[in-house]
């Protein structure tokens, strides 16, 4: 008789321990083989330290409606132009205890004024401390309080793999605090944003005002800065890498960030240019060009070198090779292994400072009467702007508003291809060639997309 009564406690015991095992009666955050039961500890954990940004911006622009600024010029002659208040919204994560906030450029920038909210709803006013157009990264501080939440934790960006969950938080379209998970899509992306694109994919929820705003792993860390979108798909959130971040935080602090600098244009080998020069594609990265008295021009490097390491560093792709040179300090010298001719050489150099943008246009003499800046035509500006190979000329960076060069319709990213029907390959010809011009009027070629045309300027 006793022998039943031993087997169902025996049983009972068993189901006890496999009702121990389930997900929701452990102590341990819930979890299953499917991924967490719910993020609520998570976001609890870590939601004091996103806030919301909003940015009030001057904004100059003509009261006309695109396209009849010439039908009203002809009638009323020029139309100057008005200042608006416009308004942004965005995200950002605290990461000093002092009051400093890590968000977007693209989200401060121009700002006359920032406000920072917490997931509390206290406010703060804000104020830039330094920014990277280059990554779209940006540093802001407030002034703390008490009740000033403890910062983010930060992860390591590069321990992430392909299905690692994530969850973004933000405020998109207002909606602040507002929280999404995913995937690790990818890692390592390149969309065309900028020279040094390295970004994470991901299908958390990512929209207009996330930007600025954490991505957090389920560790409650934050591996990235979430920062751009596709528009026309779905589930196609970037964000860029903490361990990116972390390197320019030291120099974001001072206000300024400095790379290091090669003087050289690049393009990834194509597997035709690659089959051309008998070499493999994805071993190492074709010279297109040397600036004159630039690192590389003193150091020997040719164009039509083909450049397979830096510094010990492998070099695959015209993106890795800017990361390399970029996170470089000027003044180190370095060893660069390159392939010329069939033929391995080393050359040793001593890495330039990059200039920044007011040394990379063409100013002073040879805009300062058609009131435009140029620079130099890189291939990963000829990528940006859909030119074709091949071309050669410099590009409107900018225009001021109601100089000749805007009365004459030139445009950010038109590409300059000759001056007075002379072919212009850089910023220093463009200048020669401007300087030069006869009578004070000057004729352009320009490339605008698949479209060509003359302009001719009254300096």
């Amino acid at each position: 008789m006793n022998t039943p009564k031993r087997s169902l406690s025996a049983a009972a015991l068993v189901c006890l321990l496999f009702l121990a095992t389930l997900p929701w009666a452990s102590r341990a955050p819930a979890e299953s083989p499917h991924g967490p039961v719910s993020f609520a500890p998570l976001v609890n954990k870590v939601k004091h330290s996103v806030v919301n940004i909003s940015t009030t911006q001057k904004v100059e622009a003509r009261p006309v409606p695109p396209g009849m600024q010439d039908f009203f010029g002809f009638f009323f002659g020029q139309i100057p132009q008005q200042e608006y208040q416009a308004t942004a919204l965005g995200s950002g994560v605290i990461i000093g205890s002092d009051g400093l906030i890590l968000t977007n450029t693209h989200v401060v920038d121009k700002a006359t004024q920032i406000l920072v909210k917490l997931d509390v709803g206290k406010e703060y006013d804000a104020e830039v401390v330094g920014t990277d157009e280059k990554t779209d990264l940006a540093l802001i501080r407030v002034k703390p309080d008490k009740d000033f939440p403890a910062p983010a934790a930060m992860g390591d960006s590069d321990a992430l793999s392909v299905g690692d969950w994530v969850m973004a938080v933000g405020n998109p379209f207002g909606l602040g605090n507002t929280v999404t998970s995913g995937i690790i899509s990818a890692t390592g992306r390149i969309i065309g944003a900028g020279p040094y694109d390295d970004f994470l994919q991901t299908d958390a929820a990512i929209n207009p005002g996330n930007s600025g705003g954490p991505l957090f792993n389920m560790d409650g860390e934050v591996v990235g800065i979430n920062t751009a979108i596709v528009a026309r798909g779905q589930n196609l959130g970037f964000a860029i890498p903490i361990n990116l971040a972390k390197s320019l935080l030291p120099q974001l602090k001072t206000g300024k960030v400095i790379r290091g600098w090669l003087g050289v244009g690049i393009q990834t080998l194509s597997q035709e240019l690659a089959e051309a020069l008998g070499v493999k594609a994805g071993e190492g990265v074709l010279v297109s060009g040397v600036m004159e008295g630039g690192p590389a021009e003193k150091a020997g490097i040719e164009r039509g070198d083909i450049i397979r390491e830096l510094d010990g560093q492998t070099v695959d792709s015209a993106g890795t090779l800017s990361r390399i040179v970029a996170a470089t300090k000027p003044g180190t010298r370095v060893a660069v292994t390159l392939q010329r001719d069939g033929k391995t050489l080393e050359k040793k150099l001593e890495v330039g400072t990059m200039p920044g943008p007011e040394e990379e246009t063409a100013g002073g003499e040879a805009s300062e009467g058609l009131g435009i800046s140029v620079t130099d035509l890189t291939p990963e500006l000829a990528n940006r702007l859909g030119l074709p190979d091949g071309v050669s000329g410099v590009v409107v960076s900018q225009v001021k508003p109601g100089s000749p060069g805007d009365h004459a319709g030139l445009s950010q990213g038109d590409l300059i291809r000759e001056v007075d029907n002379k072919p212009v390959g850089n910023t220093r010809e463009f200048k020669a060639a401007v300087g030069k011009a006869k009578a004070g009027r000057v004729l352009f070629f320009v490339q605008r997309g698949g479209n060509s045309f003359y302009v001719a300027i009254t300096l």
